[in-house]
């Protein structure tokens, strides 16, 4: 699952991953994000850190809460201007 609020991003990791035979989803958000968590349990989240609605550390500790600490394993990311 790929989360990021820039389709721009969401779109560069999807060709990567996929490049690799991953099957692979998006979410623009962490609330949307939780949703796709609810419908499927990926195995990989690659989640953004600054997201409007709710941001990566909200959904980490959402999922989290809700999965417990193993699964799925996320992967953080950010870049600052």
């Amino acid at each position: 699952l790929v989360v990021d609020d820039s389709r721009v991003v969401r779109k560069a990791a999807r060709r990567l991953l996929e490049g690799f035979g991953f099957a692979v989803r998006e979410a623009e958000d962490g609330a949307r994000a939780l949703a796709a968590c609810r419908d499927r349990l990926p195995g990989l989240v690659l989640l953004d850190w600054n997201m409007p609605v709710m941001d990566g550390l909200t959904f980490l500790r959402a999922v989290r809460a809700e999965y417990g600490a193993e699964n799925p394993v996320v992967m953080l990311c950010t870049t600052e201007n």
